[in-house]
């Protein structure tokens, strides 16, 4: 099968949709299948192919660096049709979702659409003009829910995400709740991360990490009060954060004022492969984040053998389960935060087999057959059948 897939973002920018993207991708692969993907332009790199990179004009979008807007008109219809592509797929609702949309329709080819991203809950910090923001989600979501009606098929990451959707696109034609998987054999308990502690001068400290953009809509500021109240009866404590974001200097600029700033790492943004060892290296993951849609970093860290103390909000219950592999705490509650990263710390052991347990429901090779299976509805022509939900939950999530 060829797949075309449209993306919002892509390398050199790594978020969590760009993570999805290529776990995904690099698995079709392995099946079997090419994927060519349709992204914008980074500077410098100009337009057109490069290997398997559609590389299309863009612009920067100032309000949020690393990322750029596929604006302008361009030739990804013509570009398509010399493909002849079995379908196509669509990571994102913006500007390279309507190009994918259009393509799609004008090559005569079925749209699948992963939906990552709760936009309306990030419009507050980076709406570039001064506009009404109860106006702005009335359209917002009037353009989601058309946006929606048209796919052919909607994928989403976690249940959680499935039901917010519905209440605003009701009448989505084929939806499958299917999580991105995680490679559980580059992510595991058996990875020495002594070396990363080393680099950042953790010996001896009890450390809790942190994966993902340092953005606004992350709520950072809860995870750094939840760890000044750790550090008031584990004085031993660490936390390490790695990713970067518009929201760094903020950050900064707080925990040196709450007095702990001697004792958080921003280690920025690191090289893929040394990834699974800064797992390894830590005690405990904390997540306090509510804009998830999945939090695929969450599985990351259970496949590595790590309790998750996680923010019981959207998708993050639907992974994390108290007592069995981590703890869950109210949304926006710091000290809840503090006393589910103390249990996670208490137990880790235990725990930890438990996330292992947890993340091998999830590999990256059963959620990509699954996906494989709503292409295959798609292509096949069989779109009005649908895919019931409650199928897609996989063995041990439960």
């Amino acid at each position: 099968m060829r797949i075309a897939v449209f993306t919002d973002t892509y390398l050199p920018t790594v978020d969590g949709v760009v993570t999805s993207l290529l776990t995904t991708k690099r698995e079709l692969e392995r099946l079997g299948h090419e994927v060519v993907v349709f992204a914008p332009q980074v500077p410098g790199n100009g337009c057109g192919r490069e290997r398997d990179v559609i590389w299309v004009r863009a612009r920067e979008f100032r309000h949020y660096p690393g990322y750029r807007l596929a604006m302008f008109p361009g030739r990804e219809v013509e570009v398509l049709k010399g493909l002849k592509v079995d379908l196509v797929h669509s990571h994102g609702i913006g500007f390279m979702g309507l190009k994918g949309m259009w393509a799609a329709w004008q090559c005569k080819r079925p749209l699948a659409l992963t939906f990552h991203t709760m936009v309306m809950d990030a419009m507050t910090y980076y709406t570039p003009f001064r506009l009404d923001l109860d106006l702005l989600a009335r359209g917002l979501r009037l353009y989601l829910r058309v946006f929606l009606h048209k796919c052919s098929a909607v994928v989403v990451p976690s249940f959680a995400i499935l039901k917010e959707l519905e209440g605003f696109a009701p009448r989505m034609r084929l939806t499958d709740v299917i999580p991105t998987g995680v490679d559980t054999a580059r992510f595991r308990p058996d990875i020495d991360g002594a070396w990363v502690r080393q680099r950042h001068g953790l010996d001896g400290a009890e450390v809790i990490l942190h994966v993902g953009r340092i953005a606004y809509e992350k709520d950072l500021n809860v995870l750094a009060s939840a760890f000044a109240r750790l550090k008031t009866w584990r004085p031993k404590a660490k936390l390490l954060l790695v990713g970067r974001g518009p929201y760094e200097p903020g950050l900064r600029a707080l925990v040196r004022k709450k007095g702990i700033a001697g004792d958080v790492v921003f280690a920025g943004f690191i090289p893929d492969d040394e990834l699974p060892a800064y797992y390894a290296a830590s005690d405990a993951f904390a997540i306090t984040s509510r804009f998830e849609t999945q939090g695929l970093a969450v599985l990351e860290a259970m496949a590595s053998g790590r309790a998750v103390a996680g923010v019981n909000y959207r998708a993050i219950p639907e992974f994390v389960r108290d007592g069995r592999n981590g703890f869950l705490f109210p949304p926006k509650d710091a000290k809840g935060a503090a006393a589910a990263i103390d249990l996670c710390l208490d137990d880790r052991t235990r725990l930890g087999r438990g996330a292992r347990e947890t993340a091998e429901g999830y590999t990256v090779e059963s959620t990509t057959r699954r996906l494989l299976r709503v292409y295959e509805t798609l292509v096949n022509g069989r779109a009005s059948v649908g895919i019931a939900p409650a199928a897609s939950v996989p063995s041990g999530s439960t």
